[in-house]
């Protein structure tokens, strides 16, 4: 039994939001009970699971994995850190996938977390319970017996399932007529099997960048569709074209009259934001490919505050940013941080939308609006927002990585103080370091 008062709250999801958000509900004894933490697999760590398995698994469910053999991050592990938990300073700063999984694991331990989990249990369906007391029903069942079920109540749910699962094709004409190998990105693991290849990327996205650049030593041709200006730095093979707009056969069309014969079509076109255990409509929600919509500050419906989505924005710093959302949440669940009333949210909510009328898949996408959002959410919960020296180094990267896409991860760098850091050094082959 929950003790009086103590707020009972749902996690779904074990992987780097997870896991923040049990380690802080654990921590907080005086306003929450121990949370549950639904897990669908065996393990945590969630997108930084490695695989080689595409396709169904042997559960006969699609694979969640889209990590890819070699991938190494695309920010440093300077700003990727937990605020109370930093990454093993002798690593370097861009790490092998393998690398961040090990760090959550150790996470875990380090917080006591995988006592909370319920390993192999899949969250079926999510919706308000019926009557004056209001919560949560939450129906899961054992992932390897789906006959065995339960139905939970809980005050809160806090949706960490993530979002790089569920892969988005495009609608190209003509996409069905290709002869070759079609794949997304998604199911992508090594460049070996496309050696010889003439292989057409349709996106420059980090995925489609990383994967021009693991493809060309072994590709016969790379190309790289984009609508982005040239991105310098690439091999010799890799060509970069106008966005897609046909496929005929084994010919994929551009959008400036350009033509590539292809032996393998890869979509490196993002993922679908997809919550199968809710019914969005009964939540006042809308959910398209790429937006879950209205939500106030990206977090909750603002008829249904008890749930709450964490990590639906893109580009950001992932795990500060999950631990600014979490912050906030509990300060909401705990009553020291006070919603306004739900047309107040609705109001607030629509009203960020309406400012991406002109792009509304990008609502999600924040890029540099990353800092203001988590200085507002800090200043409404009650807590320390990211230093300033996480925006200066995410800026100097992102710099760095438009100036030359191939050899930016060779840079390593030092936080010196919550304002300062320095580039120390470079690995191997790569440019040398500078102070700053």
């Amino acid at each position: 039994m929950t003790a009086p008062g103590k707020l009972r709250v749902a996690v779904i999801g074990a992987g780097a939001a997870g896991l923040c958000a049990a380690q802080h509900l654990a921590a907080r004894p005086e306003s929450f009970a121990p949370p549950v933490v639904f897990e669908a697999s065996g393990r945590v760590g969630g997108i930084w699971v490695y695989t080689e398995e595409t396709g169904q698994g042997p559960d006969g469910l699609p694979v969640g994995s889209s990590m890819y053999r070699d991938l190494r991050t695309n920010l440093p592990k300077e700003v990727m850190a937990f605020p109370d938990f930093p990454f093993d300073p002798s690593l370097p700063s861009f790490l092998h996938h393998s690398h961040v999984l090990a760090y959550l694991e150790r996470y875990a331990d380090h917080f006591g977390v995988r006592e909370h989990i319920r390993f192999w249990w899949r969250v079926d369906a999510v919706s308000p319970a019926e009557g004056a007391e209001g919560g949560w029903d939450v129906t899961a069942c054992q992932a390897q017996d789906r006959t065995v079920q339960t139905t939970e109540r809980f005050d809160a749910v806090l949706v960490c399932s993530g979002h790089y699962a569920d892969p988005f094709v495009p609608p190209i004409p003509g996409l069905e007529t290709f002869p070759g190998q079609l794949l997304h990105s998604h199911d992508y693991r090594c460049p070996e099997p496309f050696a010889g290849r003439t292989v057409v990327l349709l996106g420059a996205g980090p995925s489609g960048v990383d994967l021009a650049l693991q493809l060309a030593p072994v590709a016969r041709r790379v190309v790289l569709s984009h609508r982005q200006p040239p991105l310098p730095g690439l091999p010799g093979n890799v060509l970069q074209a106008a966005p897609a707009v046909g496929v005929a056969g084994a010919t994929v069309q551009f959008g400036d009259g350009a033509e590539h014969r292809a032996d393998v079509l890869i979509l490196c076109t993002g993922y679908r934001y997809r919550f199968p255990f809710l019914a969005p409509a009964r939540l006042g929600l809308r959910l398209t490919e790429q937006t879950v919509t209205p939500l106030y500050r990206h977090l909750l419906p603002p008829r249904h505050p008890g749930l709450f989505f964490i990590g639906l924005c893109q580009q950001i710093c992932p795990f500060p940013h999950f631990h600014c959302q979490l912050l906030f949440c509990l300060a909401v669940l705990a009553g020291t941080c006070r919603l306004p009333p739900a047309a107040e949210l609705q109001a607030a909510a629509e009203g960020e939308l309406r400012q991406h009328l002109g792009a509304p898949r990008h609502f999600h996408r924040l890029g540099g609006r990353q800092w203001g959002y988590c200085q507002e959410l800090a200043r409404l919960g009650g807590f320390q927002p990211p230093p300033p020296v996480l925006r200066k180094i995410y800026e100097a990267v992102r710099a760095s990585r438009s100036r030359d896409a191939s050899r930016y991860r060779s840079l390593n760098y030092r936080v010196l103080s919550a304002e300062e850091w320095e580039l120390v050094g470079a690995e191997p082959g790569g440019a040398p370091g500078e102070g700053r």
